[in-house]
């Protein structure tokens, strides 16, 4: 297969309902009826007629790794051989995608920022991230209820970005991953032991609490189950984006080694190796076996090899592999490392919630009872379970404080624990990370076991209890569990928000803390 003629590093082109158009002859299908049909290979069949003589359901065609959505059709007419109109008609698409997702992904960072510093200037302790969701959810259930077309055409201009924020999610926690020798340096090897033991059977209560209460609402309101929105799915990579960002690490690596404040500062001139080695740590992982991704979760590949790029660095220079660490994560924005630029998309993660939320509005409200009260439910367990055992097998306060938002995504789980005093974020977000890594590796058997077979209670118990990395790899084998995992996943981490941000919740959680 050809490679395209103008491909971005993050790919972009693969999130773009335009790209690959390539040529495609014109094939001539026979039905059993004997009508014929032609198609050119990239346009959606419509297969509803063809449903009613098999009884099935109507689907869409799906070419490669695109899943056409109905909400978006195709145009694509055929060329003959390699023209020039063709090239010219691709690259012109190709740089249209790019623009589209750097425009839609640039407002998105944009009003991020804009929240975030608006925010601490006003001196409010609320998740600016969480405040952006919610405007952008009002907007468009307003627009849906005004002017519907306005709605749609809302959602189909952030589609690039939101796919991006998909395809790329499980980057943007894996900088706690890389710097975790440093962050569990000073916590004593007891202590530690004790972590583990909470994050472990944590996540199995969670779970059990989540889906248990999902199993019995949904047998006091009994309402059928419906199909919900179809979800777009972002591609896989490609070959010319693991040789490009294998060409960035060699040189940026090279040049860092002989030119070590070449950018700047050494945390600038090692941003590009050390973000480029996590990108193809990503990459690579994402492309093992499915019975290897079992126990080693791409995630677990990225983190890694970052690592392996940053002791290789330390030793190459002389340095060590702790001021490297430190270089990844700085913290400082002025001076960002290559983790500060992967978590500065975490923001982003939580605005687009609101688009996930709104594609599956009708869903949430038909399934609104078995929902909400299984996230509320797990959510309140979870923070208060955590609490106490963390009191019970003598855990220090502060860092049973740290890990009390375990089972919410990492961008509120940070916001939730810098409203404590004395915390270690750094903790709090590798332990959110880890305790997604098990659900990612583990959900789907401990529910068989557990005979949780609704799809309701599948997708609300992983996501009440593994957030991102859970849902993702449950619904990857378990498609009809997706709505239901995007709607906890965000709502888990909204309410456990909304509760911590009540002084007296606060309050009632540092006193079972002790």
């Amino acid at each position: 297969m050809a490679t395209p003629l103008a491909a971005p590093l993050f790919s972009p082109l693969a999130l773009s309902s335009a790209r690959n158009r390539r040529s495609c002859p014109k094939i001539r299908f026979q039905s059993n009826n004997g009508n014929a049909f032609e198609s050119n290979g990239l346009q959606k069949l419509n297969l509803s007629k063809c449903s009613k003589l098999y009884g099935q359901r109507s689907k869409f065609l799906q070419m490669g790794s695109r899943e056409m959505t109905s909400g978006r059709k195709l145009s694509v007419q055929a060329v003959d051989g390699a023209g020039t109109g063709g090239n010219t008609s691709t690259i012109s698409s190709n740089v249209l995608a790019i623009a589209h997702l750097l425009v839609s992904l640039g407002i998105i960072l944009a009003a991020d920022q804009f929240l975030k510093k608006a925010f601490v200037a006003a001196s409010i302790k609320f998740p600016s991230a969480l405040f952006g969701m919610f405007c952008i959810f009002s907007v468009l259930m307003i627009l849906d209820s005004v002017v519907p077309a306005a709605a749609t055409g809302m959602m189909n201009f952030f589609e690039p970005a939101f796919l991006f924020i998909q395809r790329w999610l499980p980057l943007f926690y894996v900088p706690s991953l890389v710097v975790l020798p440093l962050s569990v340096r000073d916590i004593p090897a007891a202590s530690g032991l004790k972590i583990c033991y909470i994050v472990a059977g944590g996540w199995l209560a969670s779970l059990c609490v989540a889906g248990f209460t999902a199993i019995a609402v949904r047998k006091m309101v009994n309402t059928e189950m419906t199909e919900a929105e179809p979800m777009a799915k972002p591609s896989p990579f490609s070959t010319f984006e693991l040789w490009s960002w294998s060409g960035i690490f060699v040189a940026s690596f090279v040049g860092a080694l002989f030119y070590p404040t070449s950018l700047g500062t050494s945390a600038r001139t090692c941003l590009p190796f050390l973000l480029s080695s996590t990108v193809l740590g990503y990459i690579v992982g994402t492309g093992l076996p499915s019975s290897i991704k079992k126990v080693f979760h791409p995630i677990i590949c990225c983190a890694l090899s970052a690592l392996l790029a940053a002791l290789a660095f330390g030793y190459a220079s002389g340095s060590g592999l702790d001021p490297v660490l430190g270089n990844y994560l700085t913290k400082v924005a002025s001076d960002p490392g290559a983790g500060d630029i992967l978590m500065g998309f975490l923001g982003s993660v939580i605005l687009s919630f609101a688009f996930s939320m709104f594609k599956q509005r009708k869903l949430v409200k038909r399934h609104a009872a078995e929902i909400f009260t299984s996230v509320i439910v797990s959510t309140v367990f979870s923070l208060y379970s955590t609490a106490l055992v963390g009191r019970l097998v003598g855990l220090e306060p502060s860092l049973t404080v740290s890990i009390l938002p375990r089972c919410i995504t990492v961008a509120l789980a940070l916001s939730i624990v810098s409203l404590f005093e004395g915390t270690n974020s750094s903790l709090t977000a590798a332990v959110v990370v880890v305790t997604g890594l098990i659900g990612a590796n583990f959900v789907q058997v401990v529910l068989d076991k557990l005979r949780l077979n609704d799809p309701i209670a599948r997708g609300i118990a992983t996501a009440s209890s593994a957030h991102g990395l859970g849902t993702a790899a449950l619904s990857a084998k378990e498609p009809e569990a997706l709505p239901f995992c995007a709607i906890a996943y965000a709502l888990t981490g909204i309410f456990g928000s909304l509760l911590c941000s009540i002084p007296a919740v606060r309050q009632s959680l540092l006193a079972v803390v002790g």
